[in-house]
């Protein structure tokens, strides 16, 4: 169902893959978009437990494509350092796909409150409640369950890993 990866050496194992979702802030969400063509959109997101969650406004291109196809992939970079010369870069990346739903009820709250908590974390839980309760019903929350993902790494990272371990 899923392409294997051509170089496997240069894999990374599944939970250095949860840490980088868990550490990034943002990603591209690919969507099968209008008239055929790709739909790839940057956006911020947080991860927990094999999902990643978006919020987004409650109509428009992306709930569209969603509506109509819940495929999706979605691509994280955390790092990508240019070598030039090395005319190469030092890179690590996390490549999810899945399927998006929409949310609704006590799972859109709770979705809220983890984006919230994740870019505003010096705030109040008083003051992130009152913010939740005055755009709940302004917003719509998407979840992208993980159904499979793929993490890689450079080879000159992969190489300094091995050395560093040794």
């Amino acid at each position: 169902m899923f392409s294997e990866m051509r170089r496997k050496n240069q894999a990374l194992r599944p939970a250095e893959c949860k840490e980088i979702l868990s550490i990034c802030t943002h990603g591209v969400l690919a969507l099968d978009g209008d008239d055929g063509y790709p739909y790839a959109l940057p956006i911020s997101y947080v991860y927990a437990d094999g999902h990643i969650y978006f919020h987004c406004a409650v109509e428009g291109h992306k709930l569209r494509a969603i509506r109509r196809n819940d495929r999706a992939s979605f691509c994280v970079v955390s790092q990508d350092d240019i070598v030039p010369e090395r005319f190469t870069t030092h890179y690590r990346s996390v490549i999810a796909f899945g399927r998006m739903r929409e949310l609704e009820g006590s799972e859109k709250r709770a979705a809220i409150d983890l984006i919230a908590r994740r870019y505003s974390p010096n705030e109040s839980d008083e003051s992130i409640a009152a913010e939740i309760d005055g755009s709940l019903n302004r917003v719509c929350l998407l979840e992208l369950a993980v159904e499979h993902m793929t993490g890689k790494e450079s080879r000159e990272l992969m190489e300094m890993r091995k050395k560093s371990a040794n």
